[in-house]
């Protein structure tokens, strides 16, 4: 034993109960998404206040068969299979110093940034495009 020890192992009980105290505390990334088929360059855009949460999710429903929110997404899954497909991380949204933000707001505002600037509509991508505004 050196001089250095204290007796308890490193990594301990209380080291450990800190560490798994903090991961729960800690937020998850919230921000912007996209799933990119890379066979065909369709882009689906989308936001989440759990980004890794989302993109798990995604990318189970479509290899399992069940994501019915954009069906040409699953059919170009079906079709291209799995490694045609990536699933990117555009933006996170930093946790809000202030509490009683509207983080919802806050990615869609956020979210429509990144929708002007891709254009996934059509031929370039799974999102429904926004309703002309009524006059």
């Amino acid at each position: 034993m050196s001089s250095h020890d204290t007796g308890t192992p490193r990594g301990g009980p209380s080291r450990r109960a800190e560490l798994k105290r903090a991961y729960k505390e800690t937020p998850p990334p919230m921000g912007v998404y996209a799933v990119r088929n890379r066979a065909n360059g369709k882009v689906l855009v989308g936001s989440a206040l759990n980004l890794q949460g989302m993109l798990n999710r995604i990318r189970f429903e479509l290899a399992t068969g069940i994501h019915r929110t954009y069906p040409p997404l699953q059919e170009d899954w079906n079709r291209h299979g799995a490694d045609s497909f990536s699933f990117e991380v555009l933006d996170v949204l930093p946790p809000p110093e202030e509490p009683g933000a509207d983080l919802k707001e806050e990615l869609r505002v956020l979210e429509s940034l990144w929708l002007e600037r891709l254009r996934p509509y059509g031929e370039a991508g799974y999102n429904v495009p926004p309703s002309p505004p009524s006059p």
